[in-house]
């Protein structure tokens, strides 16, 4: 029997305590008056779940457009818990961390998952660089890619951590191969509810590709694209076609390679910005990322993004790089525009080339 959104398990705990559906409210009101800032998001999110709407609104985080407000079914929410509890084997009791803001559906969906499959839930403040407590013991967690790279020696004491919000670079993916902590990289969106697919990034063997696995009741498919279709019907009753472009390895199983909308055709070679920027993501320190402008010659020509001082970033840099997919111009800009989750807004940065 599927649990309702308007239940809370006996298990549950939050920040050591035992709540009931009731007793949040309690909890939620006090967080919204009292709590710091994350605290107060906390608050505002349990008392929208307690409301007597079979709704929620949900905020997306405009890295890929303007941000937007969509209504999310709360049952959704429950079967997308239901599915990664049964994906990563999470049991009634196990504890988890909350280290990511609750505005936003990452955040959201690590308390519908506590709350539903009755998780003891720690809620800490959401900063890059986390304060955890090493004393204690927990089975899961969820981080964007710049909270693991900047604690990544104090997680030891987390079982699995799930990365999602931004792509997981080469650089830190190397530094996960030591790490006792298994560590997942998820594929989803706001309007999946959070992940639907994910792939282990360390503990690989050698020379094994990790593919991203979809998670219970997911089937995929591409279009005339070659972009990622995602039929959901557990969590939406509408197909969901993305702009991914992706390479199926089977019927539950895919490679990401890069999105449709940021392709760039220069001199008839087709160009994944995606594919350049993780070979360079070891070698450039600074935030950066690979765009496009308008050349006589090759139609588009590549260009580097830099947020960083003029001149930091050396061409050799680019040795490992093909010759259509070396950048032909380097551009430093500081700072970048980036949504309120930490990601880079790719187009509004790029306007200040232009001013």
């Amino acid at each position: 029997m599927i649990p309702a959104f308007n239940k809370v398990h006996n298990r549950f705990k939050l920040n050591g305590t035992h709540f009931s559906f009731e007793q949040l409210k309690e909890v939620a009101y006090s967080y919204v008056k009292e709590g710091q800032d994350f605290e107060q998001h906390i608050g505002q999110f349990l008392l929208d779940w307690q409301d007597n709407n079979s709704v929620i609104q949900i905020k997306t985080s405009g890295s890929t457009g303007t941000p937007k407000t969509i209504e999310m079914p709360k049952q959704a929410m429950v079967n997308s818990a239901i599915a990664t509890g049964d994906y990563f084997k999470l049991q009634p009791g196990d504890t988890a961390l909350l280290c990511l803001p609750a505005h936003y559906i990452a955040g959201k969906m690590m308390l519908v998952r506590a709350m539903i499959l009755g998780l003891e839930i720690d809620a800490i403040e959401p900063k890059s660089k986390l304060i955890i407590d090493l004393e204690k013991q927990y089975d899961f967690a969820a981080m964007v890619p710049l909270q693991l790279e900047q604690t990544i020696e104090q997680i030891y004491n987390i079982k699995q951590i799930i990365i999602g919000g931004a792509k997981v670079s080469n650089d830190l993916l190397l530094k996960t191969q030591k790490l006792k902590t298994k560590v997942y990289e998820t594929y989803g969106m706001t309007e999946t509810v959070s992940h639907v697919a994910v792939k282990q990034i360390n503990h690989l063997e050698k020379r094994e590709v990790p593919l991203f696995k979809t998670l219970a009741t997911i089937s995929i498919k591409q279009d005339k694209r070659n972009c990622l279709i995602v039929e959901a019907p557990q969590l939406t009753k509408e197909k969901i076609i993305t702009n991914d472009i992706v390479k199926l390895h089977s019927g539950t199983t895919f490679e990401w390679l890069g999105r449709i909308d940021t392709i760039i055709n220069s001199g008839g070679v087709k160009v994944h910005p995606e594919q350049i920027e993780s070979q360079l993501a070891s070698k450039i320190k600074s935030r950066f990322f690979i765009a496009s402008e308008t050349d006589k010659i090759l139609g588009e020509r590549i260009v580097l993004i830099v947020e960083g001082e003029e001149g930091s970033v050396d061409a050799s840099v680019f040795t490992p790089l093909s010759k259509h997919e070396r950048p032909k111009e380097i551009y430093y800009i500081k700072p970048f525009f980036e949504t309120e989750s930490g990601k880079i807004q790719r187009k509004k940065t790029l306007e200040r080339l232009k001013k």
